[in-house]
């Protein structure tokens, strides 16, 4: 007699897609009986599922990718890629590490051992413009307004790198937020909380605001931060105004444009007083809305100092992100 196990992937291999009542029928058994093997299944990634309860559907998975040429990559290299890569492939299935790595290169068309090594050299690359952990966006800052506002500012990643793309810091803020998925935001913050902890501690933050989104959504990001992070300090209150036509600033390609907008939609309705500010923002494309409400809150002599910080930054020069 053949193992519940077998049946099912026998059973899935005939159809595109089955619902856990609908294996329980074929298979006379509880669906209790049924979530036991399933999970084991999924476990060894075997199936994967789509869904989410009541509605949740499970299929064979794809082909395994053959991780061919992994095995010559040394330890050193896997350890680097593992901690680093991660990509969502178009139909929404999360792949990293060495397995995520080999995938991307087969959709390539490239290599695995030669890809691997060249994608090492462009971390190493990026990772000298950080210094413990952070991106100094500054020199950018400085090269981009004739004033700036700004004390410092900082980004935790680069969004993405030459030829590979979105970093995986990147990924998850993309996909966090334009799929308004709570599990990714919780692990997005758990990715970057230590992080900002250190920046509040080293430069003794005693309040801190997070920039408002323009686009209304059932779970906005940056409220779920806020409400994850739980720093210990007062927060600033930050208004973005409502308009006839929501105009999001990744729409803007103009500096001038990016400026006006910054500066006609975000009010401040706070009249504390702070030495130090933290600022945070999902993604400095231009810098445009963190300058702006660093202006108005020095003019109103809130704070003696702002730090800005945002999550990802572009690369270079004015730059904009597109996507977030």
């Amino acid at each position: 007699m053949k193992k519940t196990g077998d049946r099912i992937i026998e059973y899935l291999k005939t159809r595109p897609e089955a619902a856990a009542g609908e294996l329980s029928d074929y298979l006379g058994i509880s669906r209790q009986a049924v979530h036991r093997q399933i999970n084991k299944l999924l476990k060894e990634k075997i199936i994967y599922k789509a869904g989410k309860p009541p509605k949740v559907f499970y299929s064979v998975s794809p082909k395994k990718i053959k991780e061919a040429g992994t095995f010559l990559i040394g330890d050193n290299l896997k350890k680097i890629i593992g901690g680093n890569f991660l990509v969502i492939t178009p139909s929404g299935e999360r792949q990293e590490g060495v397995g995520g790595f080999a995938y991307w290169c087969q959709k390539q068309k490239l290599p695995v051992e030669k890809t691997a090594t060249e994608y090492i050299q462009t971390l190493k690359k990026y990772s000298m413009y950080k210094k413990d952990g952070l991106v100094d966006g500054m020199y950018k800052i400085k090269h981009t307004f004739d004033e700036v506002f700004l004390d410092k500012v900082f980004y935790l990643d680069f969004y993405s790198i030459e030829r590979f793309g979105k970093t995986k810091l990147g990924q998850l803020l993309l996909y966090a937020k334009q799929s308004q998925n709570k599990n990714l935001m919780k692990e997005l913050v758990e990715e970057i909380k230590p992080k900002i902890n250190f920046l509040a501690e080293k430069f003794e933050v005693n309040a801190v605001g997070f920039i408002p989104p323009t686009v209304k959504r059932e779970v906005q990001l940056m409220k779920e931060l806020e409400k994850q992070l739980r720093l210990p300090l007062p927060v600033i209150d930050l208004v973005k105004i409502k308009t006839p036509v929501a105009v999001p600033q990744k729409t803007l390609v103009k500096l001038e444009d990016r400026i006006e907008n910054a500066s006609r939609t975000i009010v401040m309705q706070d009249a504390r007083k702070f030495k130090t500010v933290l600022l945070i923002d999902d993604a400095l494309g231009s810098g445009a809305t963190l300058n702006e409400t660093a202006r108005k809150i020095k003019e109103r002599n809130l704070a003696e100092q702002i730090i800005g910080l945002a999550i990802t930054g572009s690369f270079k020069g004015f730059e904009v992100i597109s996507e977030v």
